[in-house]
């Protein structure tokens, strides 16, 4: 019983990516280079420098409408000099999945990538059988198969075959590159294994409308070195790895390329994969990027039909462990033999890596200093143009790494095991301490670097910028605390009260620029809304509470206004000073409750703290001057006790308010490395 084969529906079930839209030309042009190579193997009147294959452009008669480029192209003609359809070949081109030439890898469906991309396919071939030239001609596509067959004797004594690709598809022909130049580096690195071989490749030229370019100059201006070569084996199968520098003028990538039956199939890159390689490599004097060959009669066995990938798992586990071979074993082996060979030209890069990672640390991100020990060399090897927000994210995976290590090792710590003897459990102790203690020092370098960059925030905020104004009050608020939130939903972290006084970090509630109205510590109904405003309630009794101690309430109201802002005069709505007594005022008269709704006794006698955060200008002066406070003495800011109001004041200009926080902070940033101006 014969089966029968439906071309349309093999066709359906042939894979062509769009990307790969050169595929049938490669075809094409591979068979011509296997039909060169069986000539001078069986007829043996040719050899590898007399044979030529010839590309030619096929583009549209219909010019653009701008005049300036090429019309689009259509469809290509390959001309060759190998041995032609004779009555062998013509028969295996019949044969769908053909094995007339598995030897090469070959698996009969190339002729179906052409009919993928293109409408219509004609052959005519000169070839020389039983003494006599023929020339058989032969049209291909769908939905006619094979049509138009003829031959006859020929009165040409040569051997030549042309295939025409004609009608390139609309969808495919937006993914087909313009140029003949670009064709031809593609389909190089495509065929690159063909010129690498014992015996090179055959002459390839491409022909344009006017230009014509040769592979092989474009492979000697493309090549360095490819004379050396490496091996492994998986499971008793050999796999051959060839070695090839580039000109880095042609490539700019590092790669690894997986080849079947001479071609290409898959292409991996090997950026990340091993530790600095990343930009272009030095040999002597001459700059390479590399690329590697990685052939193998078991990845000629094992790719697919369309050649555009293999069969191969990428892992596997359970029965066939042992047995299958998987990609992910290739290409570990792969990396291996590379890295070897390329050891001695990325000492430099290394030593670069390492450079890079210690100079962010240092000058960026001192948090993760304490880990740096525990990051291998490999791991601490980066390319150099790496920018700091992913050298931010790599460093910040592995203090994540790390911590996730501590925690697994802390759960079963205090447990010794049954075998342990004392020596080796308070090892193990120790080991962890000394991993805790890396990351609690990593933890404090990290607060310490945050207030130095909100201290380089602040000092921006507070310039004049480029359209000569200043920043609106609202960029320093936020800087010191987010707007329209209270401290029931702000972590500890989210603001920077520090920068006003450290003392306001410990605090009941808090609330920013939120109506006095809304405050669950107050009863009163007043709409206004103070920039911040915090109740703290001290609980040690009065008994023990410490002279130098603050009582055991207190509200604290800041004020913020804009840089150089100078427009202040009496009145509540002009004067920051009376605002913030105001705003205390209302809240007292509210009646002080804890955040829960619980009355404070003598609440009219909470002391108050009114910061008032601007500029001293003259406007500011005239006010200070009038409720009679002192001014400091390094003259940026004013101080006083306002009795009726029971309230320290304290007006602090920006540029007091930056100095006194670097200040505080100087020893910590000196300790880190981190400059203060």
């Amino acid at each position: 019983m014969s089966l029968n084969t439906s071309l349309k529906g093999r066709l359906r079930n042939t894979n062509l990516p769009k990307s790969n839209v050169l595929f049938p030309l490669f075809e094409a042009v591979v068979n011509s280079i296997h039909s060169i190579d069986e000539r001078i193997k069986k007829i043996k009147d040719l050899d590898i420098l007399n044979s030529h294959i010839l590309i030619k452009i096929i583009r549209s008669q219909q010019l653009k409408t701008d005049n300036t480029s090429k019309p689009e192209i259509v469809g290509f003609e390959i001309i060759d000099n190998g041995i032609g359809f004779n009555s062998d070949n013509y028969t295996s081109f019949q044969t769908l999945d053909s094995e007339y030439k598995i030897d090469l890898g070959c698996r009969g469906v190339g002729r179906l990538l052409w009919l993928k991309a293109f409408r219509k396919v004609s052959v005519v071939s000169t070839f020389k059988e039983k003494s006599k030239y023929k020339t058989r001609t032969f049209d291909f596509n769908i939905p006619k198969d094979l049509h138009n067959e003829n031959i006859q004797d020929s009165s040409q004594m040569i051997f030549e075959t042309k295939v025409q690709l004609q009608q390139l598809t609309k969808e495919y022909a937006k993914y087909l590159p313009k140029t003949a130049s670009t064709i031809g580096h593609t389909l190089l690195e495509h065929c690159l294994w063909y010129f690498l071989r014992n015996g090179g490749a055959p002459n390839i030229l491409i022909e344009d409308i006017d230009e014509t370019i040769s592979l092989h100059k474009e492979y000697d201006a493309y090549m360095l070195n490819a004379s050396d070569k490496g091996s492994f084996t998986i499971k008793k199968r050999e796999f051959e790895v060839t070695h090839v520098k580039l000109k880095t003028s042609s490539q700019n990538k590092h790669s690894i390329i997986y080849s079947a039956a001479d071609r290409v199939v898959k292409e991996e890159t090997l950026a990340g994969k091993i530790p600095g390689l990343f930009g272009v490599l030095k040999n002597e004097n001459e700059s390479f990027t590399y690329m590697c060959f990685v052939t193998s009669d078991y990845l000629t066995e094992k790719v697919n039909p369309e050649r555009i990938g293999f069969n191969i798992s990428e892992s596997t586990n359970g029965l066939f462990e042992n047995e299958e071979i998987t990609f992910n074993e290739i290409r570990h082996e792969v990396i291996a033999t590379v890295s070897e060979y390329l050891d001695e030209y990325l000492k430099e890069n290394k030593l670069i890596g390492i450079q890079k990672v210690k100079d962010f640390v240092d000058k960026k991100a001192p948090r993760y200093r304490p880990i740096l020990n525990r990051i291998s060399d490999n791991e601490k090897i980066v390319d150099p143009n790496i920018s700091d927000k992913e050298l931010e994210l790599k460093l910040h995976s592995h203090l994540m790494q790390i911590e996730s290590e501590l925690l697994i090792e802390g759960h079963d710590l205090m447990q010794p095991y049954d075998i342990e003897d004392e020596s080796e459990y308070s090892n193990r102790i120790e080991t962890y301490l000394s991993k805790a203690s890396d990351l609690k020092k990593s933890d404090l370098a990290n607060y310490v670097a945050h207030r130095k960059v909100i201290l380089d925030l602040l000092k921006k905020a507070i310039e004049i910028r480029k359209d000569g104004k200043y920043s609106k009050e609202d960029v320093i608020h936020k800087l010191i605390m987010p707007m329209q939130k209270d401290s029931n939903e702000l972590f500890f972290d989210d603001s920077n009260l520090w920068l006003i006084d450290e003392r306001l970090a410990f605090h009941n509630f808090l609330a920013s620029d939120k109506t006095i109205k809304s405050m669950p510590i107050s009863g009163s109904e007043a709409t206004k809304e103070p920039d911040i405003m915090a109740l703290n309630i001290y609980d040690n009794p009065l008994l023990v509470n410490d002279s130098q101690a603050l009582p055991l309430a207190s509200i604290t109201v800041v004020e913020i206004k804009r840089p150089m802002r100078n427009d202040a005069k009496q009145g509540e709505e002009k004067d920051p000073i009376e605002q913030a007594l105001g705003y205390l005022k209302r809240v007292r008269n509210g009646s002080v409750k804890t955040e829960t709704g619980r009355l404070i006794p003598n609440s009219d006698d909470i002391p108050g703290f009114c910061y008032v955060l601007c500029d001293i200008t003259s406007s500011i002066q005239d006010r200070c001057d009038m409720l009679d406070l002192k001014i400091t003495a390094d003259k940026l800011g004013y101080f006083g006790y306002h009795k009726k109001f029971n309230a320290y004041i304290e007006v602090i200009s920006f540029d007091r308010l930056l100095n006194m926080a670097n200040e505080r902070n100087k020893a910590f940033f000196d300790k880190l490395g981190l400059p203060t101006n």
